[in-house]
């Protein structure tokens, strides 16, 4: 495929600064102007107002299902096309005639409460210890681990505050006796000056990529067979909250979810009440 030219660069740029200036996430900026990038590329440049119904076909037809892209990535795809041709060109485009592919079913990965308390214990080092740690026992995504500061501890009410997460809003999760007295440890020994989880050089985040390798680490020395992620901590949590008894609904509050659709999916993974359902297999 060909390089964008420079005006539509320009365009691309545009749609950019349209988003930054309303607030959207830099993760999401970054999706949508790679999306349209790709799509004016595939079209050779084509000037945006010539663009037609036909081409968005084209693209969907000959691009993403040809190179077997997700579900996921044609509807990043979907809504990057509408804003920029509705918001921008002010185009009558309908990207909806891409149609929308629907998501596959999947069931979100959960270990045990023995699996999650042999990859906690793995580390020696108070700081991996406690990274990993801090994701269980909060549930909380990996940006908003390495987006902690520590003045987002409030460890005198046993609180943890979580700052401008998804959606960009700010919630509150309890923070056990247990973990306050876990960082207060790591406090001690590190002494973060910014982030309560920083780099070798200070008043630096922690990045992805060494956090990946904590995890990487740990799995190594439990030797748990298993393609555990980090997420996989976070739906651990909610699960497990979910088969002790927690409603639904403080669930949803815990992990930030917009919706309680999001939520529910852990009922589906709950075992507390299949393993009480008795199989008639034993009664023969």
């Amino acid at each position: 495929m060909p390089i964008l030219e420079p005006a539509i660069q320009a365009e691309v740029a545009k749609l950019r600064d349209w988003m930054r200036n309303r607030r959207y996430a830099d993760s999401t900026v970054k999706t949508y102007t790679e999306a349209m990038a790709l799509f004016f590329r595939f079209m050779g440049n084509k000037e945006p107002v010539a663009v037609t119904n036909e081409d968005l076909e084209l693209f969907n037809r000959d691009f993403i299902i040809r190179r077997k892209y997700s579900a996921s990535y044609q509807s990043q795809v979907i809504n990057a096309l509408k804003l920029y041709f509705g918001t921008l060109v002010q185009k009558k485009l309908d990207p909806e005639i891409i149609k929308r592919p629907k998501k596959p079913m999947l069931l979100p990965n959960v270990l045990s409460k023995e699996e999650v308390k042999r990859i906690l214990e793995a580390h020696d080092n108070i700081k991996h210890k406690a990274m990993l740690s801090l994701i269980y026992a909060c549930g909380l995504r990996r940006s908003e681990l390495l987006a902690l500061k520590f003045a987002d501890v409030d460890a005198r009410r046993g609180l943890l505050i979580i700052r401008q997460s998804k959606g960009r809003k700010d919630r509150v999760v309890p923070l056990s006796e247990k973990m306050v007295l876990l960082l207060r440890q790591y406090y001690r020994e590190n002494k973060p000056e910014v982030y309560l989880f920083e780099g070798k050089v200070k008043g630096r985040k922690y990045s992805d990529r060494s956090l990946e390798s904590v995890l990487k680490q740990a799995l190594g020395k439990v030797k748990l067979n298993k393609p555990v992620t980090l997420h996989w901590l976070r739906h651990s949590y909610a699960t497990h909250l979910l088969e002790n008894g927690t409603d639904l609904r403080y669930i949803q509050e815990l992990l930030g979810h917009k919706s309680s659709k999001t939520t529910e999916i852990y009922t589906h993974v709950s075992t507390r009440s299949l393993q009480q359902i008795k199989s008639p297999f034993d009664d023969l």
